[in-house]
């Protein structure tokens, strides 16, 4: 594997043009075909075989209205002290009303409801389902607002299903704050503007080549539409990490005194090995989530994957193109002077570690249990449009309709009922639902006999997000429904966003014990054959999973229990979206292991040359401990930037992502693991005897095994050329 990879940066670096364009090229088709021929990205939260996704499918099939995306116009008087008993108020609502109806793809207007207090008049718009729509619709629908409350006597707001399929965030915003920060910290890192700018450019390119290509890869698999947004955050992380790790060996290479072209081929084969199997143990986890067996998962893991791949890719042959061009003046333009080795506070922390191996074990271990311990009280919820900030319009309906109708009505459940072999049950049934405790109110049924189906809006006493709800629809499908059609061939199905979401979640918490099965197991399985050992990865998979119970925890004291949220802009407490558990712990995973690798990558190295497991680990900490740093700064940077965006949903990958990162590089990987490395010594390497005789072909991989260390002792020189002249930053 060395051999190869060393090739291809020694012709990237000697075609650096050659190269460059045929990226430029690729580019430029992908582009354009994304631009003339791409398809819009899906919205969507369904899964198959849940009661939700059986409404939904009976609604679209026989062409209900329901199927649809709904949108509420939210109208109070100006005057504090003005009703809708007013005829003039009355006359201006029925104005907005009408103006609203005729609106492109609004199917329906429904007719003014007025609240108890007669302060809070609202109007309910049907739309078509989500194919049939985009995002000029919610435009229109703005527009429409802004326009109708000029010189009105009302206050106009908006929601609905509308703003949560089409409203974009501020991802440009995030990908803009991560970026500066990165930039400072390369400036930082490197020294030199020519080294910073180069990982930025990479990051930048591939970020921007992978994300156009999704709207292709729509051909193959629907993607949902936040997949740019959450793939935005990571492979920005990634690939100026990746590129981060490159440029820091070539520029150690270069600085022993070896040509460009060498240098670029070496810090390929070296750095390169580590950010091939990164970025490879990053789209295992991810790919890990096809085990949820939902398909907006699994389709947003894919496209995710597709951004890392290309970063990873990027980095083996565009970087060292970049790099070849630049020749040495990747030194060049410095603002600070900064050693080419790396210094000697990194070696003094690690030997204080190892010397103080038992007690680092144990601190880190005890303080990753203590982050980890709120997990216990994670409780998986649907953040509703209460969770945004007020400056947004969608709050400020939310508020309105929650305070003049009760909090039930910014969630109703939409329930389609098969009629079609007895109508004779639709008004028992709903009179049954009206007198559950969990329902405040159910609309007048619509029926469609020719279709054979009947449609129940029923508005729940209790909020999307508060618990009680789900036990409302809960005690619908157990006991109200067969209550009422236990002698009848009628089916009824509870629907609605809040229905889905809450459907998805126990779908996936069903699936999350055996998604982290498959994943430890891939991942085991990989670093099994990088570093020919058991126990290095077994400590790894258990190491990760303490830091990312970690970030669990974190993310519960902020959401659910408000500590320190106002510092990222939530003004009140939410429950954690059901998908973003197990989608975070397949990025979290692959994102640790990338370190794991990065830091291993040297030990390994420097242990196979000298059979010294503590000093292998002193000097892998020395070596890697500025990049590890700089690395995880920008990653945390990247995410942190967007935590600070609107979106609760974006504000909990962010957050979650970006503590993991910094326990991951602070507490594991420069505490627990040269500690626990210390403390197992030549154990760290342990192979059972039949896969050392299983594994007589890593020369292909480029790693070599454990029995040759007797070998590298007696050939030192030999060994020095063939790992790559690996640095011994002791030596001065």
């Amino acid at each position: 594997m060395r051999s190869k990879l060393d090739r291809i940066g020694r012709y990237a670096a000697r075609r650096p043009w050659v190269v460059i364009g045929a990226w430029l090229v690729v580019a430029a088709l992908v582009v354009a075909a994304s631009g003339a021929f791409g398809k819009k990205l899906e919205e969507s939260f369904g899964a198959p075989g849940v009661d939700s996704q059986s409404a939904t499918d009976l609604l679209s099939a026989a062409g209900a209205d329901q199927a649809g995306l709904t949108a509420q116009i939210v109208v109070t008087p100006l005057d504090d002290a003005a009703t809708f008993a007013s005829p003039e108020l009355r006359a201006e609502l029925t104005r907005v009303r009408s103006t609203a109806a005729a609106l492109p793809h609004v199917l329906g207007a429904g007719e003014p409801v007025i609240s108890p207090d007669g302060r809070v008049g609202l109007i309910r718009l049907q739309y078509p389902v989500l194919d049939d729509l985009d995002p000029g619709d919610l435009d229109q629908l703005k527009s429409f607002g802004a326009e109708a409350a000029a010189g009105s006597p009302l206050r106009i707001e908006l929601g609905g299903d509308l703003f949560n399929a089409f409203e974009e965030g501020q991802a440009g915003l995030g990908e803009a704050i991560g970026l500066i920060a990165a930039m400072i910290v390369l400036l930082v890192a490197f020294g030199s503007i020519i080294a910073m700018g180069v990982p930025i450019a990479i990051a930048v390119f591939g970020l921007a080549l992978s994300i156009s290509s999704l709207s292709l890869v729509t051909y193959l698999i629907e993607l949902p539409s936040w997949a740019p947004v959450l793939g935005s955050m990571i492979g920005l992380g990634v690939g100026i990490d990746y590129a981060l790790i490159i440029v820091t060996r070539h520029r150690e290479f270069l600085a022993r005194g070896l040509s460009v072209e060498e240098s670029a081929g070496q810090a390929v084969a070296t750095a390169g090995q580590a950010v091939l199997f990164a970025g490879g143990t990053v789209v295992i986890a991810i790919l890990g989530l096809v085990v949820a067996g939902v398909p907006f998962m699994t389709a947003g893991g894919i496209a995710i994957s597709i951004i890392v791949l290309t970063m990873v890719l990027a980095s083996l042959t565009l970087l060292p193109a970049f790099l070849g061009l630049a020749g040495h003046w990747i030194n060049r333009l410095r603002v600070r002077r900064v050693r080419s080795t790396p210094g000697s506070g990194w070696q003094r922390w690690a030997g204080h570690v190892s010397r103080h191996a038992v007690a680092y074990a144990i601190g880190a271990t005890v303080l990753l249990l203590a982050l980890a311990a709120p997990v216990l009280a994670l409780r998986v919820g649907t953040p509703d449009e209460g969770a945004l900030p007020v400056q947004r319009t969608e709050r400020r309906a939310y508020d309105l309709v929650a305070a003049g109708f009760g909090p039930g009505s910014n969630g109703p459940l939409v329930i389609a009922v098969d009629i079609s072999a007895d109508p004779s049950v639709v008004q028992p049934l709903a009179d049954a639902v009206a007198a559950d405790p969990g329902i405040a109110s159910v609309a007048r049924p619509e029926v469609k006999l020719a279709a054979g189906i009947a449609t129940l809006i029923a508005v729940p006493t209790t909020g999307p997000q508060d618990d009680a709800t789900m036990t409302t629809v809960k005690r619908l499908r157990a006991e109200v429904f067969p209550s009422v059609l236990r002698q009848s061939p009628a089916k009824a199905h509870v629907g609605g966003q809040t229905a889905v979401l809450a459907d998805v979640g126990e779908k996936v918490n069903d699936r999350l014990a055996l998604f982290i099965g498959a994943v430890i197991l891939l991942s085991v399985l990989l670093l099994t054959v990088v570093f020919r050992s058991i126990v290095v990865p077994l400590k790894a998979a258990l190491m990760n999973l303490l830091s990312i119970g970690a970030s669990f925890g974190v993310l519960v004291m902020v959401f659910q229990w408000g500590w320190g949220s106002g510092l990222i802009g939530l003004e009140s407490t939410i429950p954690i979206l059901p998908f973003i558990p197990m989608f975070m712990f397949a990025v979290l995973f692959g994102l640790s292991m990338d370190y794991e690798v990065f830091l291993l990558s040297r030990i390994r190295e420097t242990y196979v040359r000298t059979g010294d497991t503590a000093a292998s680990t002193i000097h892998g900490i020395a070596t890697t401990g500025r990049v590890i740093t700089s690395a995880a700064l920008i990653m945390i940077s990247v995410f942190t930037s967007f935590a600070l965006t609107d979106d609760p949903t974006a504000k909990m990958f962010g957050l979650g992502l970006a503590v993991a990162v910094l326990i991951d590089a602070t507490i594991v990987r420069l505490a627990l693991v040269p500690a626990l490395m210390t403390l197992l010594g030549a154990a760290n390497w342990w192979l059972p005897a039949w896969l050392k005789r299983a594994g007589q072909t890593e020369r292909t991989l480029g790693a070599p095994g454990v029995s040759q260390v007797s070998a590298s002792r007696t050939s030192a020189e030999a060994r020095e050329k063939a790992s790559s002249m690996v640095s011994r930053p002791w030596v001065k």
